[in-house]
């Protein structure tokens, strides 16, 4: 057995890894966690071997023994740990199966350690979501035990990384098929996921899952959820490796205040639904005829295709598109006069703004002019949806991109409109990230300090809330010059709104004063500059050269020529160099090209002071110096009067202070032109607005005015029908008339009497012209009474015949329902047979006896008749002469209209 033993170690460790002996497999797994360890870097030669062959790991993780399989998974582990990530991708792939498998259901809870600590290696090393992707196919294993393994590694994964390394759509779309699984243990830790979810996510996770619940399962989570929701907010235990070198980085460089501060930037925030919802395609979706519709005269139906928009761009991410034409009558909306269609249509933009996010940003110049412009209405309703448009339209852009279109709107002429455009204003401060430039501190003070001289104290408070909120953000110094020209008593007032403000944004400026001090040293790469500048400053002389300033600048400032100090930087310190030897050389050469601050400030005064004070000095200068003669003492002295390499330097900061001032000056003017552009351009943005209004006032009025001449024209149509419809009623009541006279003409002649004839009791018909008729009827009276009487019997009868001939020509059926029905039931009545005979016979014998005559009443109940049916046609005629008499005054009128 010592023989096999020794055998067996001598072997290679891929081969022993595959031994058919587990002890040797499992001494095998132990030596290879030795090697690992004392490996120097990812590059030694141990992990050649195992990168090559990954199949390797595989045999190791899912090996059928289960103490040699506990080694096996330390020895993937110290492998992860010392191979970096190159050992992960590459093993991977091989290993992530039988782990879950076997390794993190295994019955020793050392394997399921180690398992679990070899997955978080791999996401470590690389990244969550391949392993997220090989863990989720577990889920739908036939045993139970593995998937509840499962779901207590990934758990475990959410609970060290977090949602920002760990993606927690996929999780969340498999909860609902694990939560209906029928082992106990199963749905125990899924709901342990879920509140682990919970804790990172809160109430964002709901919108992927929640509905695919039970409502019993909903009301076990809530319960479990009310714990959670008292705890903090979660952090990320376990780092990734790119994450562990910035860190290292940043404390070898000494930032760690700076790791601190971003450390609490990157605080865990509540995460969004938009960034777990995935995006929606609503073109599609939105009614054919909306366009139509928007441009419908009735508001009714512009509202109805708000409404229909509305319900498809509810949703918590819109996919990128292109909406500008629907944006367009949004916009057009908000100048809309019924309300109702502006609140839907804001409640459109706020839906697009929070469903597109940065996306929204290229429609933002369509929308949110009108909208402030809008911001007049008064009513609650309809102010409350335009602001949550405009938080929408915020926080989609940004405080840059609409500060120039809130800064306009603050100078509004309408009271309402500027309140909330500034209340809008301090909502966009206490809720941006981003610290405002100075350019933009500078305008938004302006604006809020104008608005501290307003007459409505609400204006006033807001202005100095303004201030507050700003001061918040930038910090008492930088705000320091906008409250110079304040009275105290604003000044208390932005202070208190200072101290109860509370903002996402702050201004840290960073310490730069330490780099700038080391520049100057490492600037001047000659080492004789940096030798001959310690120099000078070593030992005691440093105090006279301060003393001797003033003197020493005043007079060889006005002796050196102004063009000497320019090139002294290029050739003349070179040219000056052999004459001067020791004594000069350390000013010609701080005045050459070694910057330009230290000259200026220090070495003109260090180099006059020593050669006025005493020449010895020169001589310890000049004893640095290789290949320099020390026997010339002269010449320095005199050298020193003429005058003094210190010049160039003073020459060079005026040509330098000149330049500055040009620059300043330049400066000025640059922003003089800025200050009028923009001037300008509210000017014109002004004017844009005010043309846009009257725009569409003109397009209201023309609209108006279309509508009046339809409605008149439609009025004239009809007035022109009904002028016809009389004309022809007229023409045929005319003919009608014309017939009856006719009629009524021939019936008379055809039963008229003779002329000499006097009808009695009202007789409508008398002739007295002839006297020989009179004279006739006379001697008939006298000769016998009953003869008349039986003759004039028979006369009546044939007139009463006559005229209900005449009538029944005359009268329609309607008139004779209307005036004749009493009548005509009554001639039935009074038309017996008897009397009909009686007629009759009378017709036969004009001359008859006394047994055919009619009774005297009866004769004159039948002329009372027949005066009635003369009445009412004359009636008639007077009526139609009068129809007649308006439908000519009536010709005219529709002629000329």
């Amino acid at each position: 057995m010592g023989d096999q033993e020794e055998d067996f170690s001598s072997l290679p460790l891929p081969d022993r890894f595959t031994h058919k002996n587990w002890k040797v497999r499992k001494g095998g797994y132990e030596d290879a966690v030795k090697a690992f360890e004392i490996t120097p870097d990812e590059s030694d030669p141990a992990f050649r071997p195992f990168l090559l062959d990954s199949g390797l790991w595989k045999g190791a993780v899912a090996d059928s023994n289960v103490a040699a399989q506990q080694d096996g998974i330390n020895a993937l582990c110290a492998f992860l740990k010392f191979g970096g990530p190159q050992a992960c991708t590459r093993s991977r792939n091989a290993t992530i199966a039988p782990i879950v498998e076997k390794g993190l259901s295994s019955t020793r809870a050392a394997t399921k350690q180690s398992s679990l600590e070899a997955l978080l290696l791999y996401i470590e090393l690389d990244k969550a979501d391949p392993i997220i992707d090989d863990l989720l196919p577990a889920l739908n294993n036939k045993q139970p035990k593995i998937i509840a393994a499962t779901l207590a590694a990934l758990t475990a994964i959410v609970h060290a990384y977090g949602v920002k390394i760990v993606d927690p759509k996929p999780i969340l779309k498999n909860l609902p098929k694990v939560f209906g699984h029928a082992d106990k243990n199963v749905r125990a830790e899924a709901q342990t996921l879920a509140v682990e979810l919970y804790r990172w996510l809160r109430e964002a996770m709901k919108t992927l899952f929640w509905g695919d619940l039970k409502p019993v399962q909903q009301q076990d989570l809530e319960k479990l959820f009310e714990g959670v929701k008292q705890e903090s907010p979660p952090k990320q235990e376990r780092l990734l490796r790119s994450q562990q070198a910035v860190e290292a980085v940043a404390a070898v460089s000494g930032e760690d205040e700076e790791a601190e501060i971003g450390g609490e930037d990157d605080a865990p925030a509540e995460m969004d639904t938009f960034d777990l919802a995935e995006p929606v395609e609503i073109l599609g979706k939105v009614p054919s005829n909306f366009h139509e519709s928007m441009g419908s005269v009735k508001w009714k139906d512009r509202k109805d295709a708000l409404d229909a928009l509305y319900s498809v761009v509810k949703v918590d991410r819109i996919k990128d598109g292109h909406y500008d034409e629907i944006m367009s009558a949004l916009a057009k909306s908000m100048k809309d006069a019924n309300i109702a269609v502006v609140t839907v249509a804001a409640n459109c933009i706020e839906c697009f703004a929070k469903g597109l996010r940065h996306g929204f940003s290229k429609y933002r110049n369509k929308v949110m002019a009108p909208v402030m412009e809008r911001l007049k209405e008064k009513k609650q309703s309809v102010a409350d949806a335009l602001g949550a448009a405009l938080d929408a339209v915020f926080l989609s852009t940004g405080l840059t991109d609409c500060l120039d279109d809130i800064l306009e709107f603050l100078k509004h002429k309408n009271p309402q409109i500027k309140s909330e455009t500034l209340r809008f204003l301090i909502k966009c401060l206490r809720t941006t990230r981003e610290v405002p430039s100075k350019v933009e501190v500078k305008s938004i003070a302006e604006a809020a300090t104008k608005l501290l001289t307003e007459s409505v104290e609400a204006t006033r408070s807001g202005g100095a809330e303004v201030l507050g909120t700003l001061m918040k953000i930038m910090g008492e110094r930088a705000m320091g010059p906008y409250m110079d020209g304040l009275d105290d008593i604003r000044k208390t007032k932005i202070k208190e709104h200072f101290d109860a403000a509370e903002v996402k944004a702050k201004d840290r400026p960073k310490p730069a004063a330490p780099p700038p001090k080391a520049a100057p040293t490492g600037a001047a790469p000659p080492g004789q500059k940096k030798t001959i500048t310690k120099k000078p400053t070593v030992g005691t002389k440093k105090a006279a050269p301060v003393a001797s300033n003033p003197q020493d600048e005043a007079t060889p400032q006005p002796r050196p020529p102004a063009g000497r100090g320019i090139p002294s930087k290029m050739g003349a310190p070179k040219a000056l160099v052999p004459p001067q030897k020791t004594g000069l050389q350390p000013p010609k050469k701080l005045s050459g090209p070694g910057g330009i601050a230290p000259p200026n400030l220090q070495s003109p005064r260090r180099n006059i002071t020593p050669q006025e004070n005493d020449s010895t000095p020169a001589p310890k200068f000049g004893r640095g110096l290789a290949g320099r003669p020390l026997g010339k003492p002269a010449p320095p002295s005199t050298l020193v009067s003429d005058t003094p390499v210190p010049a160039p330097s003073p020459g060079s900061t005026t040509a330098e202070r000149a330049e500055l001032d040009e620059l300043r000056t330049e400066r000025e003017r640059l922003v003089r032109t800025n200050e009028e552009l923009r001037s300008e351009k509210s000017k014109l943005t002004s004017q844009i607005h005010e043309l846009q209004n009257q725009n569409a006032q003109l397009i209201e009025d023309h609209t108006r005015d279309v509508l009046s001449i339809k409605a008149k024209e439609t009025q004239l149509v009809r007035a022109r029908s009904d002028a016809e419809s009389a004309e022809q009623t007229v023409q045929r009541q005319q003919r009608e008339l014309d017939r009856l006279k006719r009629e009524l003409t021939r019936t008379a002649r055809d039963q008229s009497p003779p002329a000499n004839y006097e009808l009695e009791n009202g007789s409508i018909y008398r002739d007295t012209s002839n006297n020989d008729s009179l004279n006739r009827s006379t001697e008939q009276q006298s000769a016998g009474g009953f003869e008349r009487h039986n003759s004039g019997t028979n006369l009546t009868e044939s007139k009463e015949i006559g005229y209900q001939r005449a009538r029944s020509y005359m009268t329609s059926p309607s008139e004779e329902k209307e005036n004749g029905g009493l009548e005509g039931r009554e001639r039935k009545k009074e038309r017996s047979p008897a009397k009909a005979a009686a007629g009759a016979t009378s017709r036969r014998e004009p001359s008859g006896g006394s047994d055919g005559g009619a009774q005297p009443g009866e004769k004159g109940e039948s002329w009372k008749r027949a005066a009635e049916v003369t009445n009412q046609l004359k009636a008639r005629i007077e009526q139609m002469k009068v129809c007649h008499l308006l439908l000519l005054f009536c010709q005219p009128s529709a002629g000329g209209n």
